[in-house]
């Protein structure tokens, strides 16, 4: 077992380090040079690694073509936030579309879902699980579902200290000292940044056995 895989597992089966998403570009006027950070209170939303998609057979521990039940995949994930609010709520919309292998009679099957809001790119701060239903008609191979998931973040907490702001941001005139060093290499920096940094995750609650089969295969 890889220790990447370990670290998935332990955060839920499904949860990968990510780094910072804020932006930034190099502002020069007149003569001196400046870093503009461009950065929201409102958390990135993704797909950690490995569990956009789902594979789930007849029998445990069969892992063939002709075992294959039904296969799932998450996609047109898109979001929303109110960003002016000491609370800011962000919420991720999402579609599960899905195949199955016998078409014979009218199916329902449900999946669970994770959200997880990750600070820094590892710390969880909290998690739910939900369930999403597709329909399947009677001799019909696809269906599709909708869902969403939601959370709150602190403002404060997705703010960056105006000490630090001011050393991201402020201008720098030729022949000073730090002129050509980017803030971002600073450790203080960098760290008040991560803590700042937050991401809503969405993807498949997998067992243990579904998420090595998404590794691996």
């Amino acid at each position: 077992m890889t220790n990447r895989f370990r670290l998935l597992t332990a955060l839920g089966m499904g949860l990968a380090l990510a780094g910072c998403k804020s932006d930034g570009e190099l502002v020069v006027s007149g003569n001196a040079v400046g870093i503009t950070a461009v950065r929201t209170a409102c958390p990135a939303v993704g797909i950690p690694d490995y569990t956009g998609d789902i594979t789930v057979f007849r029998n445990t521990g069969t892992k063939t073509q002709a075992d294959l039940d039904v296969t799932a995949a998450i996609t047109n994930l898109t979001s929303t936030c109110s960003e002016d609010v000491e609370r800011v709520y962000s919420e991720a919309s999402f579609d599960v579309v899905a195949r199955r292998s016998d078409v014979r009679g009218a199916r329902t099957v449900e999946l669970p879902y994770f959200s997880t809001v990750l600070r820094g790119g590892s710390a969880v701060v909290t998690k739910r699980v939900g369930t999403v239903t597709l329909n399947f008609a009677d001799g019909q191979e696809r269906a599709s579902a909708s869902a969403k998931a939601g959370a709150f973040v602190n403002r404060a907490d997705a703010t960056l200290p105006a000490d630090v702001r001011e050393r991201i941001t402020r201008k720098r005139e030729p022949g000073d000292p730090d002129a050509a060093l980017d803030p971002l290499a600073d450790p203080e920096v960098r760290a008040a940044v991560q803590r700042a940094t937050f991401e809503l995750l969405v993807g498949f609650q997998l067992t243990e056995d579904q998420l090595r089969y998404n590794v691996t295969r």
